[in-house]
């Protein structure tokens, strides 16, 4: 899968994003690609859009991989910035 995102001077200048060949490129495309997608624009549009069960789906996978790979400490310090 390969994903192409010109660039501006408001978001990171990433060229092409692209999954599928290693893990330490599908890694750099996945921050790539999340980053594209927290876009304050793109969440702008997208957010009113979602239904309930979506939002409440996102918001169950982001949470469930969290508590899968942080620690209770480091959730706290990397997440919630405390």
């Amino acid at each position: 899968m390969v994903i192409k995102k010109t660039a501006n001077k408001d978001t990171m200048q990433a060229h092409a994003i692209v999954f599928g060949f290693d893990r330490a490129t599908d890694e750099k495309s996945l921050r790539l690609f999340l980053e594209c997608f927290t876009d304050k624009k793109l969440l702008d549009a997208l957010l009113p859009r979602l239904h309930d069960d979506e939002i409440n789906a996102t918001v169950d996978f982001l949470t469930g991989i969290m508590h899968k790979h942080l620690s209770e400490k480091e959730y706290h310090s990397l997440f919630l910035a405390d």
